[in-house]
């Protein structure tokens, strides 16, 4: 009888034992879910957070740049229809007006060749059609330097060389480049013969400066 009691007793005992190992085990792995999942829902809310904060502030810059089109726009309509224009010419149209000025001032692209007509009709409008020209290298530039948000103004050099001229046409000459709406830098200036029948050479360089030029970029919030 002792012993069927003890074995009943032993036999409860390690029921309990095996209740409270269960139930210590299911409150761990309770314990243990509950962490792993308020760490991710934290992480979560941080990252929606950044993502709030992010798109807030591209928010912001939208109206700006709306608000500033809106003053850009007016600004640009206002000096474009300015009569007389920049250099005191007629505006007919969409002829001369200062939009087309300043793209014939400092164009948005290379163009050596449109540049060489350029200087032969100078030479022509000078009396020099005859025995001149224009000369020089046509060199395109890497694309990396033909585009950017900041783009900066380019060097094209050339050269132009006259035969067979008077000291007050080389003069002509010289002057018409100085007046040119183009700006044109000119480096040296080289005279040889007699006083009617000069050879002159002149070596100088003109600009361009490539377009600006946006793109609409996307960022990975992390």
């Amino acid at each position: 009888m002792d012993r069927f009691n003890f074995s009943a007793k032993h036999l409860a005992i390690n029921k309990a034992n095996t209740q409270i190992v269960i139930a210590v085990g299911a409150a761990s792995f309770i314990t243990v879910f509950c962490l792993v999942a308020a760490k991710a829902v934290l992480s979560q809310y941080q990252y929606q957070s950044r993502v709030i904060a992010v798109v807030k502030t591209a928010d912001n810059q939208l109206q700006t740049n709306i608000t500033t089109y809106g003053s850009l726009v007016k600004s640009y309509s206002k000096f474009n229809a300015a009569n007389p224009n920049a250099i005191g010419g007629t505006v007919t149209g969409s002829s001369n007006d200062n939009t087309q000025i300043v793209l014939d001032a400092l164009p948005g692209a290379y163009d050596f060749p449109a540049l060489a007509t350029t200087l032969q009709y100078i030479l022509t409008v000078n009396g020099m059609q005859q025995g001149g020209g224009a000369s020089g290298t046509d060199s395109p530039p890497a694309a990396t330097t033909s585009a950017g948000t900041n783009p900066q103004a380019l060097s094209i050099p050339f050269g132009l060389s006259v035969t067979s001229v008077s000291y007050a046409s080389a003069q002509s000459l010289l002057q018409y480049l100085q007046q040119s709406i183009r700006p044109i830098a000119v480096d040296s200036i080289s005279l040889a013969g007699d006083q009617g029948d000069l050879t002159l050479s002149v070596a100088a360089h003109t600009f361009y400066q490539p377009a600006k030029t946006l793109s609409i970029t996307k960022e990975t919030v992390k």
